[in-house]
């Protein structure tokens, strides 16, 4: 079974309000860009990576938790991060019933956890790139 099936899976054993929520919120993180991925990490938890992890969510009594992997990094215009505010790396967003997801503040905070990534890897890309067309030149 691929990731993208268990997580169809997971949504679909959790009954209550928070798989609709949950189901919502992977649909807007998958809108927000057709080259994410999806993974299965940790014992059955749903993540979301492109060029780097974006984020993971969970099901907990009485919530969903949406965590950015570098979202003390990021800017949130929006206020959407509730959780995880006194971190050095994360930041989170739970979900409680009645909760409504914003998709236009949820896709442009995934956008910018991409475009964090990119940034990111950029930083290291040059030595890398240079290392790669060197070997090349050899061969």
């Amino acid at each position: 079974m691929n990731p993208s099936e268990r997580i169809d899976e997971l949504i679909a054993g959790i009954t209550d309000w928070r798989g609709k929520t949950f189901a919502g919120i992977r649909k807007c993180i998958l809108e927000a860009d057709p080259e994410i991925i999806e993974e299965w990490k940790w014992m059955g938890s749903p993540v979301w990576s492109r060029d780097g992890m974006i984020a993971v969510a969970n099901a907990h009594k009485g919530k969903v938790k949406l965590t950015f992997a570098h979202g003390a990094q990021l800017d949130d215009p929006d206020k959407l991060f509730n959780a995880g505010l006194e971190g050095n790396a994360r930041r989170a967003i739970d979900f409680l019933e009645g909760d409504r997801v914003d998709t236009r503040a949820l896709k442009k905070l995934v956008r910018a956890a991409i475009d964090y990534n990119h940034q990111h890897l950029k930083k290291n890309a040059p030595k890398a790139a240079g290392a790669k067309a060197r070997a090349s030149e050899k061969a």
